[in-house]
């Protein structure tokens, strides 16, 4: 018997059904639509919003030679998450979460981060 596709699956697969799969860090940014002088339209992708620092993380010191997506891998099952861990920490260039040995970072819970408040 054939493999059966989830439903959130296969409405992620349909065209115009989600710009974004659900695992992007885009997928529940808004998406807007601008409109050309000659009728056009146009969608883009708003500005996402980061959830607010403090929401509950685990405490991982970075050893030597670790990256965010290896991180991202052991701890939330999943190494293309990684950018849950940028969001969780409060550096401007993501590269920064692991190029120091010894940098405390905080580690998203695998439930993720709670809807609601978020930060700019």
């Amino acid at each position: 018997m054939a493999d059966t596709e989830s439903y959130e699956s296969a409405l992620d697969s349909l065209p115009g059904s989600h710009p974004y799969p659900r695992t992007s860090r885009y997928h529940d940014a808004e998406i807007g639509v601008h409109r050309r002088a000659d009728g056009t339209e146009v969608r883009y992708t708003k500005r996402r919003l980061l959830p607010p620092l403090g929401a509950e993380t685990e405490a991982h010191t970075v050893g030597a030679g670790e990256r965010a997506d290896l991180l991202a891998q052991r701890y939330l099952g999943d190494p293309g998450q990684w950018w849950r861990i940028a969001d969780a920490n409060p550096l401007l260039d993501p590269r920064e979460l692991t190029d120091e040995a010894g940098r405390v970072i905080g580690i998203p819970l695998a439930g993720g981060f709670p809807r609601g408040e978020r930060r700019v």
